[in-house]
């Protein structure tokens, strides 16, 4: 026998493969725009009152540390390791928001499971 398996799928109303692999090829686009567009968004983490603001793009990476002046002079050890803290608070609030932003944002393309839905594809 050397009929090809997949002959009872092509009938009348049946598969057809080629529309199947255009529609595959349009949302690997429109997941590459998504993420293109939130490697250029941004947004912010704060904490203590804004002694601390960190800038995270959409995909999680860390593109920015303000520390609100007049707050840590450097001199004292307890200082420092305060500012440490308060500089992961900040970057862990970022990151929540950013992975909220992708998920909103990729979702549709993920079948609306989010990031999550696309191991190997996102950092998330």
């Amino acid at each position: 026998m050397t009929q090809n398996p997949f002959d009872a799928l092509g009938g009348a109303g049946g598969f057809d493969m080629n529309a199947l692999l255009q529609q595959a090829q349009q949302m690997q686009e429109q997941l590459q725009e998504a993420q293109a567009r939130l490697s250029e968004t941004t947004v912010d983490g704060t904490v203590a009152g804004g002694a601390v603001t960190v800038k995270v793009n959409g995909v999680g990476e860390l593109v920015g540390v303000e520390i609100k002046a007049g707050g840590f002079d450097g001199s004292d050890p307890d200082d420092l390791s305060d500012l440490g803290d308060m500089i992961v608070a900040a970057y862990r609030d970022a990151k929540a928001q950013a992975d909220a932003l992708a998920s909103e944002t990729l979702g549709p393309l993920a079948g609306g499971g989010g990031g999550g839905g696309l191991p190997g594809q996102l950092g998330f």
